[in-house]
């Protein structure tokens, strides 16, 4: 499978935190889901692929080198990221007068139509703007000059459940549209990419635990609910995390088929991506 995105040994050292060799690859036609907790390494990681941050390692996108082929390469990407590089004292109609002039296939039918989508005024300024429209109006940029690879980072948060939706299904469609494109999506809210990603990469304290298609990761992970006596028959080898409850215990496995062959335990609940998370950041080994 051909990627259009390439990460290999990623590293950054900050005074508190490190990033430590990460390595992952964005297929075409996917859109790859990157989650962990605040501080964990997604947006330096992120920005590492931008080039806004310099890092150590090779990172190439569509098959070139960031730090070689910048200015080319980012006339193919559309980016959301919190600092927005946009002025306060800019209106919609504005902005699409300075993109006309950076991107050679900005779209400006496209923009206009998403901005009328999305009830966003085209001549109020952006401080007037809720923090939620400043948000749709950052992923209308992100999509309207035809990229090849869209690179969001938390592009839902603070958005309600409606526009979620409507922002989730923009995404499908460009997937839609050109098989040969692809999404790194962050978001804190799981439940957006258990419904839209392909695969799951998931960070903790800046290494990959994880990275997975999602339907596996949903299908082999499960969670066992028992009892002290039936937890310490458990190989330690065959679970990742428990978590002791007042009344029971709580095991994480990657792999419920062999546990439910190996202990005859029939009762295992189908975790969330989020569920799966908390074990890894809050439970015991």
């Amino acid at each position: 499978m051909e990627n259009n995105i390439e990460v290999n040994n990623l590293s950054k050292k900050y005074d508190t935190f490190e990033l430590k060799n990460i390595n992952f690859t964005v297929p075409k036609g996917s859109i790859v889901g990157f989650v962990g907790e605040n501080g964990a390494g997604k947006t330096t990681t992120i920005k590492s692929i931008l080039n806004i941050t310099n890092s150590s390692g090779s990172i190439k996108i569509l098959g070139k080198n960031i730090k070689q082929y910048e200015k080319e390469i980012k006339q193919n990407i559309g980016v959301v990221l919190d600092d927005s590089f946009l002025s306060e004292y800019l209106t919609a109609k504005q902005i699409n007068s300075i993109m006309k002039d950076i991107y050679n296939e900005w779209n400006e039918n496209k923009y206009i139509n998403y901005l009328k989508q999305f009830n966003l005024p085209i001549n109020k300024l952006l401080k007037d703007y809720s923090s939620g429209m400043k948000m749709k109006l950052k992923i209308v940029v992100a999509i309207s000059h035809n990229p090849q690879i869209l690179i969001l980072d938390e592009p839902t948060s603070g958005l309600d459940p409606v526009v979620r939706n409507e922002i989730l299904d923009i995404f499908r469609k460009y997937i839609e549209e050109d098989e040969t494109r692809s999404i790194l999506l962050s978001s804190p809210i799981t439940t957006d990419l258990e419904h839209i990603s392909d695969y799951i990469i998931f960070i903790e304290k800046g290494n990959i635990v994880f990275n997975m298609p999602t339907p596996e990761l949903l299908e082999n992970y499960g969670i066992i609910k028992c009892s002290k006596d039936d937890f310490l028959k458990i190989d330690s080898k065959d679970y990742i995390r428990y978590k002791k409850e007042k009344y029971q215990y709580e095991v994480l496995t990657n792999d419920k088929n062999n546990i439910r062959k190996k202990y005859n335990i029939t009762t295992i609940d189908k975790p969330s991506i989020e569920e799966i998370m908390l074990f890894y950041i809050k439970g015991e080994k």
